[in-house]
């Protein structure tokens, strides 16, 4: 499960802005984007990942995926870092 990828990986980023910032100096090894996300809001981590070519994979909600990431608040997208 995506969730657990999450919270096991060593180096993550919170955050659309932040996540596409990683992906365009090529340190990400995957994505993970919140279904239950704006659409406009994603859109961008969207675009730059499948350019970029690094795997984008998809969880239901914003809210566990904040919690996966020990934050409180919901996430958006998520990258992991190499």
């Amino acid at each position: 499960m995506s969730y657990d990828k999450v919270s096991q990986a060593n180096e993550i980023i919170v955050g659309t802005k932040q996540s596409v910032k990683a992906l365009m100096n090529n340190e990400v090894k995957e994505i993970i984007i919140a279904e239950d996300a704006d659409y406009r809001i994603i859109q961008k981590v969207i675009q730059t990942a499948e350019t970029q070519k690094v795997p984008l994979t998809t969880v239901s909600s914003m809210k566990k995926l904040g919690r996966a990431c020990g934050i409180e608040v919901g996430a958006a997208a998520v990258a992991i870092i190499r």
